[in-house]
């Protein structure tokens, strides 16, 4: 079956009930429509609609190319499907493809800022379904075609291709056959082989399979030497049994007839086919130093474990997150079609495909940056045997990816509006970029490759239960979920929770053997601050937040997460009593907050109410240290009322010393203030002082009080529309997260993986 990127392959499993949930809570489905444009008073209203939008129609009318310019065509695309060919399920019908096509228009989003929308065109009849499409041309800058069964797909790309001037990509396709040439140009490196000379056998004459031999062949590989084969064997020259025109164009003149024949000798594999199509003996015939693409999912052709116990001199590549060298699409379509927007290219021709494999392979070449490096527990990926793809979280994917594919459409003449400074385009390209979702992937690929023991400190409540599994499920590690046992099994019971699965613990604090132990720990620490044994044996046995920070503080944890029933300030007093802060830090609190794609650090969120010089002074640095580990370049701007001394007030003038003592101490990031919140994230605003320290927007914000870091990120999640994670909890010895009262359970696993994501650095 071809590759697909779709979240229910290649990746952690998840339970029907999570993904059901996952699409149905708060609004249903996973998008929405917002304004670009001001709608507050009547004047914005006649502007955006009567009279003022007669004057563009006129322009519009007058020069076709304005709807680029005063509409949204130029970042549109429609993403297509009849649902006859859903992920791996068949043919399910258009309506069933909808929750597929929504989420190809999320992550289209996501990974390079294209607004798209989801058609679902309800018939199989081909003519009616291109003729349903074509008409659409003037709403959209490009089609995206998905799950459209073979060969029905062949003929809806080429025709409407024809007959529409914007680009029409079907990405089950050409998305896999861009992402696995890449993969191929670095692995053809590795082991000295030409193009020109080497041998490539592929697996599967579906879509994705007749495009990568399209691909190949267009990128310098000898047709002679590219061998397709499908479930009958090898496409030859003469063959009549289960041919059509579009495997006919790749029927080679050859002896050979079944797979096996095929990859004697062979020094290229591509499988897109089915689990197990490859056996250990056709792998150990193949040459030295084999390059195989085993792509089926969700289980490849053969594992890499497989391949491993027959020859050690293997290149692998997969369509599976949780081995070397992810075969995934969403590394080519998001780039490719920004790229071809961005030119208002008619078409994606060969030479933009075979651009955007290009540069994907030189990505992979490069050195790695820290916020990827971050993902491999300090094990910085190089480019070798197990790193020749980059990784979907890789931040340089939004410059290179576009900036290959609008430079190849100007110079195959496909593009309408060029781009004359390919430099600067690729620093507005940056700038797109949303980085808190992959943040969040970051943290939870890396913790998955060393998973974590987490406790879940109030097991009882059915929120964290739920935590506790979708933990579990993402192969995170081990959830430890702290309780009776009788009453969490009674509530997973009644929600219709399954604990019953490797990977979870359930430990009653009164019932445990460390129990005496715990309360040793906590009467050592308390003894002088009024406390009594029984005192510390009674929170050892009544009081989950106190018996997990001893598990965690006497090594039987790798992290804790708890909050869910108790306010933030006690759960924290709680922790605090059994676990310090690291030497020479401060504790405070953190929130990443994300608006509109820009993405800020905002501290002190949780911690210190009315922090004094030193107190600011110390907040910046964690918040500093904070953004380095989340992958971030900090830019510090210690807020106030007042901007570089006016208005003057006490307020604003220990915001002033706090400055001087960073002065002082030399530190190694950019930092200034005291500044009011819009020159600190106003480019324009900033520039009226020139002596600003800053190079740009801050992205780390040092609040004056906690009064107005709380307020400031509330109000920017319930009137900003923002994305906002935490307040986090930086500088404690030991990895402790603590969420807000009644978290929902995705909250709850996202503190989770946090927590364990801080336990390895």
């Amino acid at each position: 079956m071809p590759l697909k990127d779709k979240s229910t392959e290649g990746g952690p499993s998840v339970s029907p009930q999570e993904a059901l949930d996952f699409h149905a809570s708060g609004r249903p489905g996973k998008l929405e429509i917002n304004p670009t444009k001001p709608m507050a008073t009547q004047r914005d209203l006649s502007l955006a609609y009567s009279p003022g939008v007669a004057v563009p129609v006129k322009a519009i009318a007058e020069d076709p190319s304005r709807a680029f310019d005063y509409t949204t065509r130029g970042n549109m695309v429609a993403v297509i499907s009849n649902g006859t060919a859903i992920l791996g399920l068949g043919n399910l019908g258009a309506l069933a493809s909808k929750p597929v096509m929504e989420g190809k228009a999320v992550l289209f989003k996501r990974f390079a800022d294209v607004d798209s929308i989801d058609l679902e065109v309800d018939t199989q009849d081909v003519e009616e379904f291109i003729n349903c499409v074509r008409f659409l041309g003037p709403s959209f800058g490009g089609i995206n075609l998905e799950d459209i069964k073979a060969p029905d797909c062949f003929i809806i790309e080429q025709r409407l291709r024809e007959v529409m001037d914007i680009p029409v990509f079907h990405d089950d396709q050409h998305g896999t056959a861009i992402i696995a040439a890449a993969g191929l140009i670095n692995a053809l490196e590795i082991t000295g082989r030409d193009m020109k000379t080497a041998t490539l056998v592929c697996n599967g004459a579906g879509s994705a399979g007749i495009a990568c031999v399209e691909l190949v062949k267009s990128m310098g590989f000898s047709p002679q030497n590219v061998i397709l084969c499908d479930t009958k064997g090898v496409v030859y020259q003469g063959r009549k049994e289960g041919m059509n025109q579009w495997k006919s164009a790749h029927a080679v003149k050859t002896d050979k007839r079944t797979l096996a024949d095929a990859m004697d000798g062979a020094d290229i594999v591509f499988g897109l086919s089915a689990q197990g199509a490859f056996s250990n003996a056709m792998i150990q015939s193949m040459a030295k130093n084999p390059i195989i693409f085993a792509m089926a999912n969700p289980d490849p052709e053969i594992t890499p474990e497989e391949v491993a116990e027959i020859r050690t001199d293997a290149i692998m590549a997969t369509g599976r997150s949780d081995y070397p060298n992810q075969v995934n699409n969403v590394l080519g379509f998001p780039y490719i079609f920004r790229g071809a927007l961005d030119v208002r290219a008619t078409t994606i021709n060969d030479e933009m495909k075979v651009a955007a494999a290009q540069a994907l392979a030189a990505l992979a070449r490069e050195d790695v940056p820290d916020d990827v490096a971050a993902a491999y527990q300090g094990n910085r990926p190089k480019f070798g045997a197990n790193y020749i793809i980059p990784v979907p979280f890789d931040p340089r994917l939004i410059s290179a990816i576009p900036a290959a594919v609008a430079r190849a459409a100007m110079d195959s003449g496909v593009a309408r509006r060029p781009i004359l400074d390919i430099e600067k385009y690729k620093q507005e390209l940056s700038a797109r970029r949303d980085p808190i979702a992959s943040t969040l992937q970051r943290i939870y690929d890396r913790v998955r490759r060393q998973p974590k023991r987490v406790v879940f400190a109030e097991g009882e409540e059915e929120q964290v239960m739920r935590a506790a599994v979708s933990y579990v499920n993402q192969k995170l590690g081990t959830a430890i979920l702290v309780g009776r046992d009788d009453q969490i099994r009674e509530t997973a019971r009644h929600a219709g929770v399954d604990l019953d699965r490797p990977g979870i613990e359930i430990i009653n604090a009164r019932l445990s053997r460390r129990n005496a132990v715990y309360a040793d720990h906590l009467y050592e620490r308390m003894q002088r601050k009024g406390f009594l044994f029984r005192d510390c044996q009674r929170l050892i046995n009544n009081d989950r937040n106190h018996f997990a920070a001893c598990m965690l503080a006497l090594g039987d944890a790798d992290a804790v997460v708890t909050g869910v029933t108790r306010n933030y300030s006690t759960a924290l007093e709680d922790i605090r009593r059994v676990i310090d802060a690291k030497p020479g830090h401060r504790v405070i609190g953190a929130s990443v907050a994300l608006c509109r794609g820009r993405t800020v650090i905002v501290a002190d969120t949780a911690v210190h109410d009315m922090p004094d010089s030193l107190e600011i002074a110390d907040i910046a640095e964690e918040a500093a240290g904070f953004a380095r580990r989340m992958g971030y370049e900090p830019r510090v701007a210690l807020l106030a009322y007042s901007t570089f001394g006016h208005p003057q007030g006490e307020r604003s003038a220990r915001v002033q010393e706090a400055v001087r003592i960073l002065d002082k101490r030399r530190v190694d990031f950019e930092y200034d203030g005291e500044m009011a919140a819009d020159v600190a994230l106003n480019p324009t605003l900033m520039r009226q002082y020139p002596f600003c320290r800053l190079s740009g927007p801050a992205n780390v914000l040092v609040m004056p009080a906690f009064h107005s870091a709380s307020i400031s990120t509330k109000m920017l999640q319930e009137l900003g529309g923002s994305t906002v994670i935490g307040p986090m909890l930086v500088g404690l010895n030991k990895p402790v997260q603590i969420v807000s009262l009644n978290a929902k359970d995705s909250d709850i696993v996202n503190m989770a993986a946090i927590s364990a994501y801080s336990a390895g650095t």
